[in-house]
């Protein structure tokens, strides 16, 4: 079966999933409207089980990859919490110590996909840790409509405290260089904005497609930036002119690319809004950039 693309679905359908994935609609408004756009014979059911990820089919490493290693570790959280939890990836051999990355999930939680991130940055040498956001509910639970009403529910202001956490266990690992970056996607891109305006000593940042500081916290940022945008992310994109001044202003180390043609989540293998091309290219460009800073 042919894989779908974002050029299979009409350009408003799209916008409708955007809205309907951030929590801006339901699922019965987005069934409601996408109707109209569905084609003969197909249900708007069918088209919104269409847009939605395929864990399975898109996994590039395999949890038992022989050439990795991975466990869960648990780790206090600092709001009453309790217990946090992260998903710690390190290559099965290597020598001396490896640069860090925080990989931060989207409004999900820690899916699969994620952890497949994760597991990728591994095998280019890196240690990489994704938390869980969801874990002080119950953690993922392996539905994204569940994952993103639990996600709905969380207190932002702990939840982000619960992140600087993870970053603190992340680059106080004996393996660790002492040398730490994050990266993050959508929700998880903010975040990564979010931790290099409070982290003086974040050596690397890359949010793709992520929500923006403020112009008074941008001026905190320490950290060189690479900043992933996508041509037809209206949501996001609006934030970018403020926050490409406030960065100027600043002085920070910055680079940012807006890939055209794409939507919003197209480095996410999973889902038809990926484009194979410019998840590439920033995925390049993303490992010379956390090379280049963290070694």
């Amino acid at each position: 079966m042919t894989r779908k693309t974002a050029k299979d679905f009409d350009p408003q359908v799209l916008k409708l999933f955007d809205r309907y994935v951030h929590g801006q609609i339901s699922r019965r408004r987005f069934l409601t409207s996408a109707a109209k756009f569905a084609a003969a014979g197909l249900s708007a059911e069918i088209l919104l089980e269409a847009l939605s990820p395929k864990f399975a089919e898109a996994q590039q490493i395999p949890a038992n990859d022989a050439r990795i290693t991975a466990q869960y570790l648990e780790f206090p959280s600092p709001d009453g919490y309790g217990k946090l939890r992260g998903y710690l990836v390190k290559p099965a051999h290597y020598s001396g110590k490896l640069p860090t990355v925080l990989v931060i999930h989207e409004n999900r939680g820690l899916n699969p996909h994620i952890e497949d991130i994760t597991r990728r940055l591994a095998l280019d040498n890196f240690i990489a840790f994704a938390p869980d956001a969801l874990f002080p509910l119950g953690g993922y639970p392996g539905d994204e409509d569940k994952a993103r009403e639990l996600f709905a529910t969380l207190d932002q202001t702990k939840t982000r405290n619960d992140f600087l956490a993870a970053a603190a266990v992340l680059k106080n690992l004996p393996e660790g260089n002492g040398k730490e970056g994050a990266i993050g996607f959508c929700y998880g891109g903010g975040i990564a904005n979010f931790l290099a305006t409070k982290i003086p000593d974040l050596a690397a940042a890359v949010p793709f497609y992520g929500s923006q500081p403020t112009t008074e916290e941008t001026a905190k940022i320490k950290a060189p930036l690479l900043l992933h945008y996508a041509s037809e992310d209206e949501r996001i994109n609006a934030g970018w002119p403020a926050y490409k001044a406030a960065l100027k202003a600043a002085g920070v180390n910055y680079q940012a690319y807006v890939y055209e043609g794409v939507q919003h989540g197209f480095n996410n293998d999973t889902t038809p809004r990926y484009d194979e091309a410019a998840a590439k290219l920033a995925w390049e460009r993303t490992l010379a950039f956390l090379s280049s800073h963290l070694n």
